[in-house]
C-alpha cells in the first residue's frame, strides 16, 4: 500500500479522514474482485490486527496454527469463496492426523476470530466458521496436591532461597509468570495486600525474557494472610543483604524474585534447578509448577470459599472458567453445604 496524504483544517479532522482513507485502502487492497486468498488476508490480519493487540507469546502462537494448520488446507483458496464444508474439511483433516481435539478447536478460535474481523471491515459477507462442527474436547481434571503435601512441600522450601515465590503460588494461586513479574512496588506488606499487574515470560523465539500484561489484560489486587506476608518480609530482608553483597552489581533492586546478579529468572530454570529438586526431595508427585496454583484453587474451594471470590484471586475471566476447571470439587463443596444446612436447622 502506497503513502497516502489527507489534509484538513483541525487535527480531529485529520485523524477522522485518515481513519476514512485507511478504511478504503484495506478494501481496495484485501477485497478487490476477490482476488484475495485466504493466506494473504492472513497475513494481513496478523500485522495489522493482532500484532500490538495481544501478548507476545500468543501473537506467535496464532502465527503457529496460521502455518502449521491452517494455510497447508485454506491458503489458496479465495476469502470470499471460503465456505463451511471447506472449513470443516480443515478440522476432520487435522483430527485424522492425529491432533488433539485442543489444537483443533484452538485453529477453529484463531480463524474465527480473523474472519470475524474480515465481517467487520466488509470483506466477507457473513463468518463462514460460525457453526461448524467441531471435536468434543474433555476438560481434563486438575492435578493437585492433597493439604498434607502442601504442608511437606512448604516445609521442604523453609530454607530455599525462593521460599516465598512458592508460597505466594500456593496461597495466592497466581500464574508463575506473574510471580516472575512481581516489583517491591507491587506489595504492601503492611495492609497485606499484592496487586498484580503484568509478567514476565521467554519470548516465543527463545531470545530473552519479555514483560508484558498479564494474560486476561487486567490487574488484581489480592488479600495476603499473616504466613504469606512473613514469608515476604524474610525474602525481602535476605534479598537486601544479596544486593549489599553483589556492591552495586546488581541490575534491578525492585525485581521481588530474581537471580543472584538481580536479573529476571527464566522460568524454566526455577522448574529445572529448584522447583523439581524440592519435590523429589520430599518425595512428592512429580507435578508441575502450574500445579501449585490448582492446589490454591482447591484448598480455597474446599474450605468453602465461593466460587466467585476464587475467579477473582485466580485472575481467571469468569466464574464459569472457574467451575469448569474445578468441577471436581464442586460435589464435596455441596456434600458442606448440605451439612451446613442440617447444622443450622436441626
Amino acid at each position: 500500500m502506497g503513502t497516502r496524504y489527507v489534509y484538513a483544517n483541525s487535527q480531529q479532522e485529520a485523524l477522522r479522514k485518515l481513519k476514512e482513507e485507511m478504511t478504503r485502502a484495506e478494501a481496495g487492497l484485501l477485497g478487490e474482485a476477490g482476488r484475495t486468498t485466504v493466506a494473504e488476508y492472513l497475513g494481513w490480519w496478523m500485522e495489522n490486527v493482532v500484532r500490538g493487540d495481544v501478548a507476545h507469546r500468543t501473537y506467535h502462537n496464532y502465527l503457529s496454527q496460521i502455518r502449521n494448520h491452517i494455510l497447508p488446507t485454506l491458503g489458496k483458496k479465495k476469502l470470499q469463496a471460503l465456505k463451511l464444508e471447506d472449513v470443516e474439511g480443515l478440522y476432520r483433516s487435522m483430527t485424522d492426523s492425529g491432533l488433539s481435539s485442543a489444537t483443533v478447536r484452538y485453529a477453529h478460535s484463531v480463524l474465527r476470530r480473523a474472519l470475524k474481523q474480515a465481517v467487520n471491515r466488509g470483506l466477507v459477507p457473513r463468518n463462514v466458521v460460525e457453526g461448524a462442527s467441531l471435536p468434543r474436547v474433555g476438560q481434563k481434571e486438575a492435578q493437585t496436591l492433597t493439604p498434607e503435601e502442601v504442608r511437606t512441600f512448604l516445609q521442604a522450601a523453609k530454607h530455599a532461597r525462593l521460599e516465598a515465590l512458592y508460597v505466594l503460588a500456593v496461597t495466592c494461586g497466581c500464574r508463575q509468570a506473574e510471580l516472575l513479574g512481581l516489583r517491591w512496588e507491587d506489595l504492601d506488606l503492611e495492609t497485606g495486600r499484592l496487586t498484580v499487574r503484568r509478567q514476565i515470560q521467554r519470548s516465543r523465539d527463545g531470545s530473552g525474557m519479555i514483560t508484558g500484561p498479564t494474560k486476561n489484560k487486567k490487574s488484581r489486587t489480592i488479600r495476603l494472610g499473616i504466613f504469606t506476608v512473613e514469608a515476604l518480609k524474610a525474602h525481602r530482608k535476605r534479598q537486601a543483604e544479596e544486593v549489599a553483597s553483589a556492591k552495586g552489581l546488581w541490575k534491578d533492586p525492585d525485581l521481588v524474585f530474581s537471580s543472584t546478579i538481580g536479573t529476571p529468572l527464566d522460568p524454566s530454570n526455577v522448574v529445572d534447578r529448584s522447583f523439581k529438586p524440592l519435590l523429589r526431595g520430599a518425595g512428592l508427585p512429580n507435578i508441575r509448577f502450574h500445579d501449585l496454583r490448582h492446589a490454591c484453587a482447591t484448598l480455597l474451594l474446599s474450605e468453602g470459599v465461593p466460587v466467585k471470590v476464587v475467579q477473582e484471586v485466580l485472575g481467571h475471566s469468569s466464574v464459569s472458567v472457574t467451575m469448569d476447571v474445578y468441577s471436581h470439587v464442586l460435589p464435596d463443596m455441596q456434600e458442606k453445604a448440605a451439612a451446613a444446612m442440617d447444622g443450622l436447622l436441626s
